[in-house]
């Protein structure tokens, strides 16, 4: 029997159909909306429509090309057959293709005819010649927000080769030409580098570079407040001169604004940059981060000290002739409630034991060790002892010291200034973990190293002690004396380093002149420098140099920042500085992990600077934190 069907079947509302439709569609869209806004932050809804323009924005970072002039108008200022100018372009190109940033190179003719305003960034590399028409377009491009990075004493000639002087360099970069460096008075320049600025992200506060003489380097003031001083070439150790007026019209390296634009100057070229692999690897995060500043990307670092100081301090009296005069210091040093650092022969320590063990107990006591002599690190005449030898004086000055004080003796101190290898394999053989050393030079905060899977903290000279203001100046008046000292904090301020203040028992700590000690720790906690103690320090920068920082530009409104500490101890307290490199405002810290600490953190308007003040970093824990903000200028 057949079963019959309805004639009229299913019946279907179209209504309900399209509202259901409409609300799957209204729903889809918020939830990718919200996806939107957790991946890349606050955005606007023209943004993320699908447009040419937003389509493009996925590719943006591609497309986005540098622009590298080759000056023809200085090539034909130099000598026929000249590979000066081409050999330059080249050194620029392999830096650029490093920094993974593509580039045209355009001719002079590209920037007079106005073809340029295209490009975000323009590189002038040794472009000494340039017409009139160029200085008036590339002011226009820089008024409009463009950027450029340029070397040396860029357009001081015409396009005729005709001396133009100086005015375009003060005018766009705020700066005044002080000097060129002649190969003839040096073959090469030490450069020091600040710290704690965008374009020193990454990079050890006072690191010197080396910089060879023969493209004549230049020496420039910075005379407006647009313009940061980012390195000097005022040498303190070789040369003279008032320390902090030296410093300020020697500037090697600035960065600044100019209109809407901003510049980076390098006082050099860049093949003038000498070294060994360090002093390559130093020099290509400063150009990155100049690249990284220009196009408005981010940089992060981890802040050399704990919040909110600037640089440190630390006290190291050394026993040599007179002994006793180290009982002088002590009650400035329980005054203050400072920590020392004494250093002493063993020979001393069996000499005059009683003294030893009197101040045994509040100081700290390490070991000065004869390990050989060299005059310099060219010395061919004299050599530092074999390894054994090295290896005796180290173990029978720690076991002396000691057993004499009763104390643990961390600290090694080279007789004569100079080490190798072998010191640092025999001081992680008897359990040195620190070495204050006057041979190297090279930055002004400590540097680890590494030996038998054992950190060693390495403190270098800083600044001048008691033998050369006292026993080569001959400064007898304390206040001269005074100045002297508080000219090289002002100068670790300026750096941002570590300033050790080394004051021996037959100088600075006699009876006449120890209360100067007193004075220079007043100054410094009057300019915000941490008081402190090697093992304080050495606590500190092993937690400090465990903490890895890495940044991800997620979109313009976003960074995002994740830290990880990876050893195995708890890292209690630390800053986390992240340089926008942009104007911004309404900065809000947060987390896309659910129950991550948020930490206190402060916004520098006047730098663009976040510090995060982040605490109790456990072991092998990684946050990551997302930067939200609304950019000021349009991007």
């Amino acid at each position: 029997m057949a079963v019959k069907r309805s004639k009229l079947g299913l019946r279907v509302n179209y209504l309900i159909i399209f509202l259901s439709g409409l609300v799957l569609l209204a729903a889809a869209i918020l939830i990718f909306m919200l996806v939107v806004k957790n991946v890349y932050g606050n955005y606007e809804v023209s943004e993320i429509l699908p447009s040419k323009k937003n389509l493009s924005v996925f590719t943006w970072d591609k497309q986005k090309k540098a622009a590298i002039l080759y000056s023809e108008y200085t090539q034909n200022m130099l000598p026929q057959g000249s590979t000066w100018i081409s050999d330059n372009i080249d050194t620029w190109e392999i830096f650029i293709k490093a920094s993974k940033l593509n580039y045209d190179i355009i001719s002079d003719q590209m920037i007079e005819l106005g073809e340029h305003f295209d490009y975000p960034l323009i590189i002038l590399p040794a472009a000494k010649s340039m017409s009139d028409k160029q200085l008036v377009q590339i002011k226009k491009y820089l008024e409009r927000g463009g950027s450029i990075f340029v070397t040396s004493g860029i357009a001081t000639f015409s396009d005729e080769a005709k001396w133009r002087g100086w005015e375009f360099f003060t005018e766009v970069f705020g700066m005044n030409f002080y000097k060129e460096i002649h190969p003839r008075d040096f073959e090469r320049k030490v450069h020091t580098l600040r710290g704690n600025l965008p374009l020193t992200s990454g990079i050890p506060t006072g690191y010197t570079l080396k910089i060879a003489t023969w493209d004549r380097p230049i020496y420039a003031e910075v005379l407006e407040p647009r313009t940061t001083q980012v390195s000097f070439w005022y040498d303190f150790i070789r040369e003279s001169g008032l320390v902090m007026e030296e410093i300020k019209r020697s500037a090697g390296i600035a960065y600044g604004t100019y209109g809407k634009g901003r510049f980076v100057w390098y006082g050099f070229e860049l093949n003038s940059v000498l070294g060994e692999q360090e002093d390559y690897i130093y020099f290509e995060k400063l150009f990155n981060n100049s690249i990284n500043w220009l196009m408005y990307k981010p940089t992060a670092n981890i802040k050399d000290w704990p919040a909110p100081y600037d640089a440190a301090m630390i006290l190291v009296p050394i026993i040599n002739e007179q002994p006793y005069n180290i009982n002088n210091v002590l009650p400035i040093i329980n005054r203050h409630k400072l920590p020392a650092s004494v250093f002493v022969r063993p020979q001393t320590a069996i000499t005059y034991p009683s003294l030893i063990k009197s101040i045994a107990g509040k100081v700290d006591l390490g070991a000065i060790v004869d390990i050989g002599f060299l005059e310099s690190p060219f010395d061919t005449l004299n050599s530092l002892y074999d390894q054994q030898l090295q290896f005796t004086n180290m173990g029978i000055a720690k076991d002396t010291l000691e057993s004499i004080s009763g104390t643990n003796v961390n600290g090694l101190m080279p007789e004569y200034g100079y080490f190798d290898d072998n010191t640092m394999l025999g001081m992680a053989k008897y359990g040195y973990n620190y070495m204050v050393t006057d041979s190297l030079t090279d930055r002004s905060v400590p540097k680890t190293i590494f030996r038998n899977e054992q950190p060693m903290l390495i403190f270098t000279k800083t600044a001048r002690d008691d033998r050369k203001i006292i026993g080569e100046y001959g400064l007898r008046d304390r206040n001269f004396q005074l100045y002297t000292y508080e000219e090289d904090i002002n100068r670790l301020l300026f750096e941002g380093g570590l300033y050790i203040l080394k004051v021996h028992t037959e100088y600075q700590l006699q009876p006449q002149y120890v209360d100067v000690i007193n004075d220079i720790v007043k100054y410094a906690k009057q300019n915000n420098l941490w008081l402190t103690s090697v093992d304080e320090i050495l606590s500190w920068w092993k937690r400090r140099g465990n903490i890895e920082v890495r940044y991800e530009w997620r979109s313009k409104r976003r960074i995002s920042i994740e830290v990880t500490n990876p050893s195995d101890v708890i890292v209690e307290e630390f800053v986390a500085e992240v340089n926008i490199n942009k104007p911004v405002r309404n900065v809000n810290v947060s987390s896309e992990i659910i129950n991550t600490d948020i930490p206190v953190y402060e916004f520098d308007k006047e730098s663009n600077a976040l510090y995060m003040y982040i605490k109790n970093l456990k072991p092998n824990e990684t946050r990551i934190f997302l930067i939200d903000f609304e950019n000021i200028l349009p991007m």
